[in-house]
């Protein structure tokens, strides 16, 4: 019955999929406009920098409250109409932003941005649904890499833009993006039925039962907090480094320094292959390992930009590709909770990415990027130690049986994966 309501594998072509990786970043992007303006936001409306730096938590806070309460919807509401509604919210979020008169109101619009601009979160599982099961790896990983432009190239244009206007010309123009994609996504997006049906409270708390029946998902869901943290360590500590001796770069230079981490955007592509050719396992064994080498590498980078550039691809292309592949993991589990599996796996990356970053600040203030580094390894090494015990670990698989009772069988994490992705058990009715 699910398969009846979905969308034909053709209906995911390679315009759509662009277009869902576009509207997808933009829509991350969103999260980190106002990252490198906090000085001329301070200055222009008259406030300390540090009393700025609130308009970050702001956003993503707002950003954590509507990945919880908004983008399990998509299991239940037409996305059609469910996106472009979202992009329209945000534009007028970005626009008061823009015109704002006080830091007040500001960080009050940040909020509401944060809690609207979840699109890229619907749009990622809905790819996974359009797409057909031998290609969904490709489609996800295209999509995911627009995700990763976004965060990654959201810091430079904003820079610019407010280099050649003004801080408020960058959410002005964000607001126009969000329109235009708006439409463009309303038009393109074909009709979509409900997946299934279930109380607002009920389809929120079976965010829970869904990750708690499988065992697949909460491996997983480890393993992508785990890279998220690890992700979130190495940047933040590399603005510290980046901003003080010997390097003493500006913003703007710092902000250049993530367009090397756009291999992580090439990665992703390929990840994805490699998850339809049935080696995601096997991969991401192989990606922990590289980002275990990529914090090595750092260790010794602290007076050498080329070793820093080197660690930078590394790292990504590791963490970026593990992502990507936890998340194609994560979709073949169910087609009708895939918006509420994105949900877990949102919260958690965000919980591992608040805690890379404080870990970054603490670390920095007690021994430096020495102490950053070494800790570093600290996630690889988990990470590697929980891949390789869970990939081939026993699992007990509640399945029912004709007459209605519930039978145990056992069978190995591989062996589930696979299953998983042929037969996409349900969770419509958690």
């Amino acid at each position: 019955m699910a398969a009846s309501r979905m969308a034909p594998p053709s209906e995911m072509s390679r315009r759509l999929t662009f277009l869902f990786a576009v509207a997808a970043g933009v829509a991350i992007g969103n999260l980190y406009w106002a990252q490198p303006l906090l000085s001329l936001i301070a200055a222009d409306l008259r406030v300390a920098t540090a009393t700025a730096g609130w308009l970050v938590t702001a956003t993503q806070v707002g950003y954590a409250v509507g990945v919880l309460l908004l983008v399990p919807l998509g299991d239940v509401l037409d996305r059609r109409r469910f996106v472009p509604v979202m992009l329209l919210v945000s534009a007028v979020a970005l626009l008061l932003c823009a015109l704002t008169p006080s830091i007040g109101v500001l960080l009050l619009a940040l909020g509401v941005l944060g809690v609207t601009t979840i699109s890229g979160q619907i749009l990622t599982p809905l790819a996974g649904d359009l797409a057909g099961d031998t290609h969904r790896g490709r489609v996800v990983g295209m999509v995911g890499s627009g995700t990763l432009a976004g965060i990654l190239a959201s810091r430079t244009i904003s820079g610019f833009v407010a280099d050649a206007a003004s801080w408020r010309m960058v959410f002005v123009l964000a607001a126009v993006v969000a329109v235009l994609l708006a439409v463009l996504l309303y038009r393109a997006i074909p009709p979509l039925p409900p997946r299934t049906r279930m109380p607002y409270p009920r389809l929120v708390a079976s965010v829970g039962t869904v990750v708690m029946r499988e065992r697949a998902a909460r491996w997983t869901l480890v393993l992508a907090a785990t890279g998220f943290a690890a992700f979130s360590l190495f940047w933040t500590a590399l603005t510290f480094l980046l901003s003080g001796p010997p390097f003493r770069y500006p913003v703007t230079v710092i902000g250049l320094f993530g367009l090397a981490g756009l291999a992580g955007v090439l990665s992703s592509l390929h990840g994805g292959r490699l998850h339809d050719r049935g080696l995601s396992l096997p991969a991401t064994g192989a990606a922990w390992v590289l980002a275990l080498g990529a914090f090595a590498v750092a260790a010794f980078a602290g007076r050498s930009v080329v070793l820093i550039i080197i660690a930078i691809v590394m790292i990504d292309v590791a963490l970026q590709t593990q992502a990507l592949l936890n998340r194609a993991r994560l979709f073949a589990l169910s087609h009708q909770a895939r918006s509420r599996l994105n949900t877990a796996l949102a919260t958690g990356n965000f919980i591992g990415g608040a805690i890379g970053s404080a870990a970054a600040t603490t670390l920095w203030s007690a021994g430096g990027w020495t102490a950053v580094t070494i800790t570093g390894a600290a996630p690889c090494c988990f990470a590697l130690t929980v891949w390789a015990l869970g990939r081939r670990g026993p699992l007990v698989i509640r399945s029912a049986v004709t007459d209605g009772t519930v039978a145990d069988r056992s069978e190995t994490f591989h062996d589930h994966a696979i299953r998983s992705a042929r037969s996409a058990p349900e969770y419509g009715s958690a």
